[in-house]
């Protein structure tokens, strides 16, 4: 009894810190920005040239001194969620975690190009710490609890509690043993439903009911093993940036080096600032150009890689996400040149489902969180299978390692490999 009540309070405090965290996010962008909020490339798009270099230029200061600071809060585990639950039972500084969530929520609000979700990942994180401790849980429960907050986390800030739950154990966990899927599904149930009290119940993105097509499941077949090997390059420039982040007196000069370029870059392409939601939902409703979205498909995925080096904090969802966005979107329009009368948008849907999959390695919750996400069921249901299932097995054949793994040793790697191999206790 003890581990099901943390498991609701943990989707409470969860649902809590996820709608805190995102009205935060919100308010960031309305005083840096202007506009209403919530939609940062409109108000980008109509903000001075200085306003985007100075913005930047501060989003990089604060970057620096916030990572000095947390550096300071804790000398125990880190803060990568991944290895806390591998490899410390889930146990992670409460402190330093909770001001990494703010630090990130804040810079992608001033326009760092990262996700948002790693800070109601962490929040959830911390919630299941507590409330372990409260509860005098077994290490065993503790690590489930962690990966079943972490997933809540994800659920709330995008309003997706089916695919969270899949996520926290597909991705988090790495297991999707039967006897886990009863908690998960009740910490993302009740977060999710705490952050609707205060955040819209509302797809996150909005798009055309698109269906399948002879031309559409050809082309998700020959595009499915582009976006797997696309997704290998991604996820190992992720790697190499997380191992090469900047140490000592570096940490304060690489952030306002890289944001305060990405801010000078970003009077020409608005589009990078952020976490690539405003640019995923015009190219999902073929309101894209293709020479921009060519442009982003090199730009975008570089600007994220970039920052993760520069050291800033933040998550890689959606970035990822719109990474495959601007791959489909390109291959697509491509592909009507040989084959026309499919909808871009379907593909870039369609790429941003195979990226997103092969960089996380979770087929399965992709496939849920992407229909959670645009509020389509199975419209689309057979060319999204399709290039989700191709995209992960040429990923997994070439690159063990998800996006987030990326802060794990390879012995670590080959540790939980083996771990996960072994049949659910």
């Amino acid at each position: 009894m003890r581990f099901w009540l943390a498991v609701v309070l943990t989707g409470i405090g969860t649902g809590i810190g996820a709608a805190a965290l995102t009205r935060l996010l919100e308010l960031v962008q309305r005083l840096m920005w202007g506009g209403n909020g919530t939609d940062i490339l409109d108000a980008a798009q109509h903000a001075g040239a200085w306003r985007h270099i100075l913005v930047l230029l501060g989003a990089g200061l604060l970057t620096g001194a916030g990572q000095i600071i947390l550096k300071h809060l804790s000398s125990g585990n880190g803060i990568d969620t991944t290895a806390a639950i591998w490899f410390h039972a889930g146990r992670m500084p409460a402190w330093r975690t909770l001001g990494s969530a703010v630090l990130s929520v804040i810079i992608v609000g001033m326009g760092a190009s990262l996700g948002r979700e790693g800070a109601p990942k962490q929040a959830g994180a911390v919630a299941a710490n507590f409330f372990s401790d409260l509860g005098k849980l077994s290490d065993e429960q503790r690590r489930l609890l962690v990966a079943c907050g972490a997933g809540a986390g994800m659920g709330a800030a995008y309003g997706v509690p089916l695919g969270g739950a899949l996520f926290s154990l597909e991705v988090m966990r790495g297991m999707l043993a039967l006897r886990y899927v009863l908690p998960a599904l009740i910490a993302s149930m009740v977060a999710t439903a705490v952050s609707w009290l205060a955040l819209p119940d509302a797809p996150t993105y909005l798009i055309p009911a698109y269906s399948s097509s002879a031309s559409c499941i050809v082309w998700a077949l020959l595009a499915g093993p582009i976006a797997g090997v696309v997704s290998v390059g991604y996820v190992r420039a992720i790697t190499w940036a997380d191992r090469t982040k900047p140490r000592g007196w570096q940490r304060l000069i690489a952030p306002v080096i890289v944001l305060g370029a990405l801010g000078a870059v970003s009077i020409w392409f608005p589009q990078l600032l952020g976490n690539g939601k405003d640019i995923s939902q015009l190219a999902f409703t073929n309101q894209a150009a293709p020479v921009l979205l060519l442009a982003l498909l090199a730009l975008k995925p570089l600007a994220t890689v970039l920052c993760m080096r520069s050291g800033a904090p933040g998550g890689l969802f959606t970035p990822t996400l719109t990474v495959g966005a601007m791959l489909g979107a390109v291959l697509g329009h491509a592909w009507s040149w040989f084959w026309p009368g499919v909808p871009p948008g379907l593909f870039a849907v369609l790429g941003a489902a195979a990226v997103l999959a092969a960089t996380t390695q979770g087929p399965i919750s992709t496939v849920v969180l992407m229909m959670e996400l645009t509020g389509r069921d199975r419209s689309f249901i057979l060319p999204l299978l399709l290039v989700v299932a191709t995209a992960t097995i040429v990923a997994r054949t070439i690159e063990p390692r998800s996006i987030y793994d990326a802060r794990l040793t390879d012995e670590e790697m080959a540790a939980r490999q083996k771990a996960r191999d072994r049949p659910a206790p």
